[in-house]
């Protein structure tokens, strides 16, 4: 059985406006949420940026949803500073807080003014980064030094149950690679047969039995126009492979990739339909590659209508 879980991106909304929609998505019937984290939107058209730590203290006090989030250990959360957030939201929320670990974009690291690195070093980080946080969340006393360092960090409040920390990847080789060491993976939809081939590497590679968690990039509205120019409106600039979106910069910078963009280009990238039981057929297809959570991002900005449908037509349908 898979988790229907419902995005809040603060990329795209208020955060007072995310905390109106997890209600509606929680009554509505999905089953999880999962955060964005982002320092910038990927477009001006977006236009939000919150603080998804503080937002997620208050959303978890007043829902009874598992919530999780992406978030990039890095120059802007030092890793023993992450640590600490997880723990504290572990320890007022036992057993409904995880944590999705990537490599991260420039559009939101940079900001901290040090050396953006290539890709091999991003991952070689995040591996240490993992190591570390584990360690902290086992209560031990660390001292590193590789990729950043760690003096003399101890956490004292920590959750009686550890959380999972899920390993976020876009590619195949990605997924292979972190199928040793995550305590699971989350990725993003494809066409079914690439899909196959990020989750067989992640399970070939140490990661059979391990949790497999989707995040679904969709545009649902009550006309095909809607759906489609709703898609193009708000997600144009994020349907790149992830090595050029991780080496952006800057806001203008999306934007002027996605005058790129023409809206027949997106149906390879964002699953877009009015007609609830496409969106059916393809929640069903991920259940069947066995993804145990699966998180439904609507991309447009009509998030009422998506949560009401889905929730009377599409959720009833899946789970």
């Amino acid at each position: 059985m898979a988790l229907i879980g419902y995005h809040a991106s603060h990329e795209q909304f208020k955060p007072s406006e995310l905390l109106t929609y997890v209600s509606m998505a929680e009554q509505a019937g999905f089953q999880a949420v999962n955060s964005s984290d982002h320092f910038y939107p990927w477009s001006e058209r977006q236009g939000q940026s919150g603080f998804s730590f503080a937002w997620l203290g208050a959303a978890m006090n007043t829902s009874s949803l598992p919530f999780g989030m992406v978030v990039s250990p890095g120059p802007r959360y030092h890793p023993a500073v992450l640590a600490q957030a997880i723990a504290t939201l572990c320890e007022m929320f036992p057993e409904r807080f995880w944590v999705s670990l990537g490599s991260g974009e420039a559009l939101n690291e940079a900001i901290t003014g040090e050396l953006w690195p290539a890709k091999q070093d991003r991952n070689i980080r995040l591996k240490e980064s993992v190591e570390v946080i584990r360690q902290l969340l086992n209560g031990e006393m660390v001292h590193y030094k590789g990729s950043f360092t760690v003096e003399n960090a101890k956490l004292y409040t920590l959750p009686k149950i550890k959380p999972l920390l899920i390993g976020a990847a876009v590619t195949a080789e990605t997924a292979g690679w972190m199928g040793g060491w995550t305590d699971g993976i989350v990725t993003i939809s494809k066409p079914i047969e690439e899909l196959k081939k990020t989750v067989d590497a992640f399970r070939q590679n140490g990661g059979d039995g391990k949790p497999m968690y989707l995040k679904v990039q969709l545009s649902y509205a009550r006309s095909e126009e809607e759906a489609l120019m709703g898609a193009y409106d708000q997600w144009r600039t994020n349907i790149f492979q992830g090595n050029v979106l991780g080496q952006l910069r800057t806001v203008a910078e999306f934007d002027a990739l996605g005058e790129l963009v023409k809206p027949e280009d997106l149906p390879d990238k964002i699953d877009i339909s009015s007609d609830t039981e496409f969106h059916i057929e393809k929640i069903r297809q991920y259940k069947a590659l066995g993804f145990e959570r699966i998180i439904l991002h609507n991309v447009n900005r009509d998030q009422k209508t998506f949560i009401q449908d889905f929730g009377t037509k599409v959720i009833p349908q899946v789970i």
